[in-house]
């Protein structure tokens, strides 16, 4: 199902209710303008048949009309009839056929010929004779249609114009909101804390315009206060783990030039030779994991470059290869290492970086494989990129952990993880990153795990150390 943005919903919601109120006030207004219209209709037409009464007069005998009275004003018919309801003088609308029985001083309502009419009938006082006023109702009412009609035609225009100008005000409304997620969402891909919305500096530049802060300007201020406090927060976690790391060097390698000591001296049993050996052994291993440290340290601080070269990736992977399947093959249920590299792929890449990368993944995958396990390395050349791909058939990683093993010290399965730390993907995560290139896993539990990355043949200017 289709998702509407907030802005969407707001200005349907602003146009529904415009709508709506204007809707409700035209009928109101119409209802209204029409009771008007007909009571000003009844009024005008006793106006005139009392003022008629005035036009007529008997002299001698004799009946005397003025000239007057045969005009048609505010489309009001006069006529003059006798107490036999016999016409006289005057005039009757076309249409009104019937002669009604007189009413003295009674406004009625009579329908003919699908025609309503207002008829009120006045008699002359002394003179046995009635004057009788008619107008039409339906005239009066067919002026009131036309601007209903009108109405009907604004009205569609008045609700795009309302659609517009809620649309235009509620994005004018939610554009801090739009910056702050604009904001977020840079902070997510550059994973630059330093970032801030900025919205008070847009306030305090408009003063002069009189614009004033909402909840909305208060939200982004208290949302770049807690930034601040993040990156704070952050950059002293990287700098104690930079101190610590570095306070730690020295004393790691003491205890592994003394434990070299102690080795160097024949007169130790071989249990003490033992013991000793296993002391260097977590040492050293400690050491390394000083030193990734440290490098993931310098690496968030922005202090670790890269010193590109145009290399053949293509040669180095291979000798990466032998050592390890030397180094693999000296241990207990050792695991098949099978290469498949397309040969002379040439990169600008950071040698030391790229070999750390490589060997990490084909360790990591060597350490999770099954006894006796096959691992597969495959390297290829597209337009632009190298693209590498390394496959075992090892115990695999569950679907739902897959996106916690690019984290710090996340380990799988530790009881098979021996002397990683659980920093190593993270390290080849910047590697790859900080190469301009990308990385990704994919895996069945039971079956293996599929680390595949690409990196750029070439390399930027701005990029070159």
């Amino acid at each position: 199902m289709r998702r509407f943005t907030l802005k969407f919903k707001l200005t349907i919601v602003y146009t529904f209710f415009m709508v709506l109120v204007t809707g409700t006030a035209l009928i109101l207004l119409f209802s209204l303008s029409n009771r008007e219209m007909l009571s000003s209709t009844q009024d005008i037409l006793k106006h005139h048949v009392e003022n008629g009464l005035d036009d007529v007069e008997m002299e001698d005998g004799n009946l005397e009309i003025d000239s007057d009275f045969y005009s048609v004003e505010d489309n009001v018919y006069l006529s003059v009839y006798n107490k036999d309801n016999y016409f006289m003088y005057g005039k009757i609308p076309y249409g009104f056929d019937e002669q009604p029985e007189f009413s003295d001083g009674e406004l009625r309502k009579i329908s003919q010929r699908y025609m309503d009419w207002y008829v009120f009938d006045l008699s002359v006082p002394q003179e046995g004779l009635y004057i009788r006023g008619i107008t039409s109702i339906t005239n009066a009412e067919k002026s009131f249609r036309i601007t209903l009609r009108f109405a009907g035609i604004i009205l569609p225009l008045l609700v795009i114009v309302m659609a517009v100008l809620g649309y235009f005000f509620t994005k004018r409304t939610l554009q801090p909101v739009r910056k702050i997620t604009y904001t977020v969402r840079k902070i997510q891909e550059d994973a630059d804390m330093s970032r801030r919305i900025g919205l008070r500096d847009a306030v305090e530049k408009n003063k002069k315009t009189k614009k004033t802060r909402d909840e909305i300007y208060d939200l982004a201020e208290t949302f770049d206060e807690m930034l601040e406090q993040l990156e704070i927060a952050f950059q002293r976690e990287k700098q104690f783990t930079s101190d610590v790391s570095h306070e730690l060097r020295t004393p790691i390698s003491v205890i592994m030039a003394q434990c070299d000591a102690c080795l160097a001296d024949e007169s130790l049993s071989e249990e003490q030779r033992q013991q000793i050996s296993l002391i260097y052994r977590k040492t050293k291993n400690m050491a390394e994991m000083i030193s990734q440290l440290l490098l993931l340290s310098r690496a968030d601080q922005g202090r670790q470059p890269l010193n590109r070269e145009r290399l053949n990736v293509s040669e180095i992977t291979e000798m990466i290869i032998e050592e390890q399947k030397m180094i693999n093959g000296l241990s207990v249920g050792q695991v098949l290492i099978e290469a498949h590299i397309e040969p002379d792929i040439f990169a600008y890449i950071d040698e030391t970086f790229y070999i750390r990368m490589i060997v990490n993944l084909l360790s990591n995958a060597i350490a999770y494989s099954k006894e006796n396990g096959k691992v597969e390395l495959s390297l290829t050349k597209t337009e632009h990129e190298v693209v590498g791909s390394i496959r075992d058939n090892g115990i695999g990683i569950p679907k739902e952990k897959l996106p916690y093993i690019w984290k710090r010290f996340y380990q799988v399965s530790p009881s098979r993880s021996g002397s990683h730390s659980g920093l190593g993907l993270s390290m080849v995560e910047w590697i790859v990153k900080a190469h301009g290139g990308w990385i990704k896993a994919e895996s069945v539990l039971g079956e293996g795990s599929i680390f595949s990355f690409g990196l750029p043949l070439e390399c930027k200017k701005q990029n070159e150390k």
